[in-house]
């Protein structure tokens, strides 16, 4: 007979709370007769993401349920409007085109893997991700697209034209190759940081980005050997992870 009690052999990383959800991330301290494909030896252990609905609304990206449980109900805007912007926004951002909503009352397991989850709480602000590491958030949270304004910034500093703008007040769930522990999280106030690679998954607030020759010169840019920078501008927070974005 199945035993759903995993207490044994679960850790809750992190709980939290918001109207009417409860977000957790949970970590399998041990798992017997567990199938990795390919029999690839993973270092890391795995971890999921498990919601309790009690009214509240969960956003998560297409694909990423594993099983709920109870009087949950999931719903997919079919309007053509909707699709249209969905498909649009999802190739934009590396994300599904459509992202389905659960609401009720129940559990909801979403698909266990050797990633790190980020978990953020937002307040009447809004957070510029990286392309593809939104996994899932409060149904009160907004998920857009963000245009850079600048092409040729977008193009030299290889974040690409857009990436994930999320605006509002909620619980935001993001997907990371490390841990919160070793990201940089810098804090501005009215400063500049200036980053010489391609190292900022999450920018946070006010924060302007551009990229910027390393000197006033383009000669004097080559003899530094630093030449372009990423710069951010403004009051808020960056998200730096200890290596250059593409390991994922």
């Amino acid at each position: 007979m199945f035993n759903p009690d995993l207490s044994s052999m679960v850790k809750v990383l992190e709980r939290c709370e918001g109207k009417g959800v409860v977000l957790e991330v949970i970590q399998y301290e041990r798992l017997e007769g567990h199938y990795v494909p390919g029999n690839i030896k993973h270092t890391n252990k795995l971890r999921q993401v498990r919601a309790y609905l009690n009214g509240g609304e969960l956003v998560a990206e297409a694909g990423a349920l594993q099983f709920m449980k109870g009087a949950v109900n999931m719903k997919v805007d079919s309007s053509l409007g909707s699709i249209a912007r969905g498909i649009l926004g999802g190739a934009l951002t590396g994300e599904s085109s459509v992202k389905p909503r659960y609401t009720g009352r129940g559990e909801i397991y979403l698909e266990p893997n050797y990633s790190h989850f980020l978990v953020i709480e937002m307040n009447h602000d809004e957070i510029v991700a990286d392309k593809g590491i939104f996994y899932c958030c409060e149904g009160s949270v907004e998920v857009g697209v963000f245009a850079q304004k600048n092409i040729s910034s977008a193009v030299a500093g290889g974040e690409g034209l857009f990436q994930t703008k999320l605006k509002g007040s909620g619980i935001v769930v993001l997907q990371s190759n490390v841990p919160v522990e070793e990201i940089l999280i810098y804090e501005l106030n009215n400063e500049t940081l200036q980053v010489d690679g391609n190292y900022a998954i999450v920018r946070r607030g006010n924060i302007d980005f551009t990229v910027e020759k390393s000197t006033k010169s383009i000669i004097g840019s080559a003899r530094s050997g630093e030449g372009l920078l990423h710069t951010y501008r403004g009051t808020g927070e960056v998200w730096l992870v200890p290596a250059l974005k593409f390991v994922k």
